[in-house]
C-alpha cells in the first residue's frame, strides 16, 4: 500500500512537471520527505526473496517456477529503488532517476504477473476441491464443513491479492510505458483506492 502512494506521488510530480513547476516540486520534495524512515528501513529488503523461496519454495515443480520468477522481479523493483531514491536525493546523478525508474518498475510489474498467475492457480484447485467436499455424504460434517471455510476464506484473501497487484500493475505500467488509459487520473485515482483498500482488509485482524 505505501508503494502504490509513492508511486501515485511520483507520478503527480511527473505530470505537473512541465505545465506546473512549483507543484511538480512539492510533489517532489514530499516524496523524498516521506520516504527518508521508510527507504532506510527497507535497505536490503531485496534478499527477503532468497528467504521467501527458501521458506516457501511451492508444493509442485509449477509452483517453484513462478515463485521463482515473482520473487525474482519483486528483488529487481526493491533493488532498483534503493538507486531511484538515491538519485533523486542527490546522491547519485538525478539523470539516472529515470532509468532506475524504468528498470525498478519493470522488475516490478514482471512479479505481479506471476504472483497473479499462482493466485488463480490456487484458487482453481481450491474450487475444485470445495466441490468434491460438497459432493461428499457427509458434508454435513463438522470437519468437511470447516475444510470448506477454510477454502473460502483463503479464497477471498488470494482475490483480495489479486486485486491489489492488478491495481499496482497498473500503476507500473504507467511508468513503464505512458498511455492514455493507466495514465488517466480515474484509473491512477482508483488502483490506489483498490491497492490500500485490498491491503487494509488482508492486513486487518480478523
Amino acid at each position: 500500500m505505501n508503494d502504490t502512494v509513492d508511486e501515485l506521488v511520483i507520478f503527480l510530480a511527473k505530470r505537473d512537471e512541465s505545465t506546473h513547476p512549483e507543484i511538480a516540486q512539492r510533489f517532489k520534495q514530499w516524496e523524498v520527505a516521506s520516504g527518508l524512515s521508510r527507504k532506510a528501513f527497507r535497505t536490503g529488503r531485496f534478499l527477503t526473496g532468497f528467504n521467501a523461496l527458501r521458506r516457501s519454495p511451492g508444493s509442485t515443480l509449477t509452483f517453484r517456477f513462478l515463485a521463482v520468477l515473482a520473487n525474482a522481479g519483486e528483488m529487481v523493483y526493491f533493488f532498483f529503488d534503493h538507486f531511484l531514491w538515491l538519485s533523486r536525493i542527490g546522491t547519485l546523478d538525478p539523470k539516472l532517476a529515470r532509468r532506475m525508474s524504468f528498470i525498478s518498475a519493470f522488475g516490478e510489474s514482471f512479479g505481479y504477473i506471476f504472483f497473479i498467475i499462482s493466485d488463480f492457480i490456487i484458487m482453481k484447485d481450491g474450487l475444485g476441491t470445495e466441490r468434491k467436499l460438497v459432493a461428499l455424504k457427509e458434508e454435513d460434517s463438522n470437519d468437511v464443513k470447516e475444510s470448506i471455510r477454510k477454502i473460502r476464506a483463503d479464497r477471498v484473501m488470494r482475490l483480495m491479492a489479486v486485486a491489489a497487484n492488478v491495481a499496482d500493475l497498473i500503476i507500473a505500467v504507467a511508468d513503464i510505458e505512458p498511455n492514455p488509459f493507466c495514465n488517466h487520473a480515474v484509473t491512477l485515482g482508483i488502483s490506489g483506492l483498490v491497492s490500500a483498500w485490498a491491503g487494509w482488509y488482508r492486513n486487518w485482524p480478523s
